[in-house]
């Protein structure tokens, strides 16, 4: 009697948590937060989303988000309309990210690589602006360095925060399966991706200024995290297969155009130290902005507009 009043306390509570991560899931379809056209591009069977702006004819700008438990292309929803203004700007969603097909693949630096690779090669010579691991994939494919082999030319480079790592090194294989575990998995994630734990990320690490993320803009970052699937992506992100093994300062240091780094002063997961050792390293140009943490074109968006069009203007003449 006991076994079987255990084992039917058991399945309650497997009952309780499915039934929990079934009713965090947001079944809505995600807008872009972007003001633009939507478009899609087919890589690999999957539906990459993104949305541009601008006049076609104007000088091509690919935006690429950082990625963390809620990334997408609103990262850049400060700048990306006044961008527009000079320069035909397109901003996708990450594979396994905001409206972007999400399969449940064991996502990996690699995979990012040959995306950011493969999609700046349908341009010709784009301005990049880049933010945190994005930066990392695509110096690594202007240079080359993915699996496609051949490199990228691009005519402006802008990197925000830029980092090969952000998870733990090594990578942890038990934690990636953990999280990619469907019932434990997906309560995990629901925590990571809570609202709470949106705004104290927000809050601790992303701004400086606590009050500047809206709440329209955390319950889009909770929707875009709650979609079916939306844990993989992030899963191999918080175990540390995202991190690359690119000499980043030696890559950026190869550009043919003249890199600008920009950096949040109040930065801690990745320090205005190493974004000074970075410069330092390869000849970048190091932008810091006061009061600011790792989102600065978010928290300052008319000072990053300059900097972005004098770096670009730079790249153009060099």
């Amino acid at each position: 009697m006991k076994l079987r009043n255990l084992a039917g306390t058991a399945l309650l509570g497997i009952g309780t948590i499915a039934a929990t991560n079934a009713g965090l899931r947001y079944e809505g379809d995600l807008e872009s937060p972007l003001v633009g056209d939507d478009g899609t591009f087919r890589w690999r069977g999957m539906d990459v989303a993104y949305t541009e702006g601008g006049d076609p004819a104007d000088r091509d700008l690919v935006l690429l988000h950082g990625i963390n438990a809620a990334g997408s292309a609103g990262e850049w929803r400060e700048v990306f309309g006044d961008l527009t203004a000079d320069y035909h700007v397109i901003a996708p969603d990450l594979p396994g990210y905001g409206r972007s097909d999400r399969p449940p693949l064991r996502y990996s630096a690699a995979l990012y690589g040959d995306f950011v690779h493969d999609f700046l090669a349908e341009f010709d010579e784009p301005a990049v602006v880049a933010s945190s691991l994005s930066a990392a994939y695509a110096a690594g494919a202007v240079a080359g360095d993915g699996a496609a082999g051949d490199d990228v030319e691009i005519s402006g480079f802008v990197a925000v925060c830029p980092t090969t790592v952000a998870g733990p090194s090594p990578p942890k294989p038990w934690l990636r399966e953990l999280l990619r575990s469907p019932l434990v998995g997906s309560a995990l994630f629901n925590l990571i991706a809570s609202k709470p734990s949106i705004r104290y990320f927000n809050a601790d690490h992303g701004y400086y200024d606590p009050e500047n993320p809206t709440e329209e803009w955390v319950d889009y970052e909770w929707r875009t995290s709650h979609v079916e699937n939306a844990r993989f992506a992030p899963a191999s992100f918080v175990s540390g297969y995202l991190n690359s093994d690119l000499d980043l300062a030696a890559t950026l240091a190869d550009l043919e155009v003249p890199p600008t780094i920009v950096w949040g002063r109040e930065a801690d997961v990745s320090p205005l130290s190493d974004g000074r050792e970075l410069a330092d390293a390869s000849g970048a140009r190091l932008v810091v902005f006061d009061r600011a943490a790792l989102l600065p074109h978010a928290e300052h968006p008319n000072r990053f507009l300059e900097t972005v069009r004098e770096s670009l203007v730079a790249g153009a003449t060099a």
